[in-house]
């Protein structure tokens, strides 16, 4: 081989080691985010068996679970055991994962994405967003910290009256001071739920009313107004409770005074309910509490002509 020769050969030999010393030094984080998406699929598929010894096998010794409500779960006996019981209960469920980023920090990779379980007849489905702290030993890749956050879609205002549903219809209280008739439906949209009140005080005029019940997304609360024929208007604040509903109400009458009070409602049956109202202030006045039964209207007979 000629001395030109040899020199061509020597630079390009050189230049083939640079580019190899090039690649190497690219070569670490591209291995370690491979190692982690494997280890990712063999998490997933030892969940799709049931295999809860594996499954915990790819977390470190004092590794942690944390769910999407705060509870950590530290530890092999721990994680086990979350396992052992999620599976007893759902012992087909699957596991789908979809990765938005793996970043590699020092020693440890950093997985985001959002993670899928459902049963096996689909009829249970839970999305969360994750974070995965791996870190690599002898063992490969394990888990030293796995976290899910909620990523269920925010309820809809229909979803969050749904405690109401049960008002829907039309009721009717009968006392000796007069009648009240008392009608809900929910709003074309779904939204609302209206209710419509027909006074008709025993010899007086009648007097009618509109309340609407809503969501109210800046308080996070239910929320109603009413509003009288007369001109007079007031709104409330609703907390659902085990045995019913408590209103947190405040009005303005047609003169400009106010009152405020507290309205207890509580379903006795399908076809019944208590309205209790405490703490009633008119004006300056304390005024006595009242408990009225309301029952469901029974449907119209309807008379057949002889």
């Amino acid at each position: 081989m000629s001395k030109r020769l040899r020199g061509l050969f020597l630079m390009a030999s050189s230049l083939l080691l640079a580019a190899s010393a090039a690649v190497a030094a690219e070569c670490p984080e591209d291995a370690a985010m491979a190692g982690v998406c494997e280890s990712g699929t063999q998490l997933a598929t030892a969940f799709n068996t049931g295999n809860v010894d594996d499954v915990s096998a790819m977390f470190l010794p004092d590794g942690e679970l944390v769910d999407e409500e705060g509870t950590v779960y530290q530890g092999e006996a721990e994680i086990k055991g979350l396992l052992t019981a999620f599976f007893e209960k759902f012992p087909k469920a699957k596991l789908a994962t979809e990765v938005e980023s793996i970043r590699v920090v020092g020693p440890i990779a950093i997985e985001d994405g959002t993670r899928t379980i459902s049963t096996e007849d689909g009829a249970v489905r839970s999305q969360f967003r994750y974070i995965a702290v791996w870190s690599k030993n002898d063992q490969g890749w394990q888990l030293a910290s796995c976290r899910d956050i909620a990523d269920d879609p925010a309820p809809t205002p229909q979803e969050y009256l749904e405690p109401l549903a049960w008002l829907e219809g039309e009721w009717v209280n009968e006392g000796a001071d007069g009648n009240v008739a008392i009608t809900y439906r929910w709003s074309d949209d779904k939204n609302f739920l209206l209710g419509t009140f027909q006074c008709s005080p025993a010899g007086g005029p009648s007097r009618r009313s509109e309340q609407r019940i809503g969501w109210d997304p800046a308080a996070g609360r239910i929320r109603s107004w009413l509003f009288d024929a007369d001109g007079g208007f007031s709104e409330g604040y609703w907390t659902v409770v085990d045995d019913g509903a408590v209103i947190k109400s405040a009005c303005v009458n047609p003169d400009g005074s106010t009152a405020s009070a507290t309205l207890t409602l509580v379903p006795t049956s399908p076809d019944r309910f208590t309205m209790t109202g405490t703490d009633r202030i008119v004006g300056d006045d304390r005024e006595d509490d009242f408990e009225i039964n309301v029952v469901r209207r029974p449907p119209a007979t309807k008379c057949k002509s002889e």
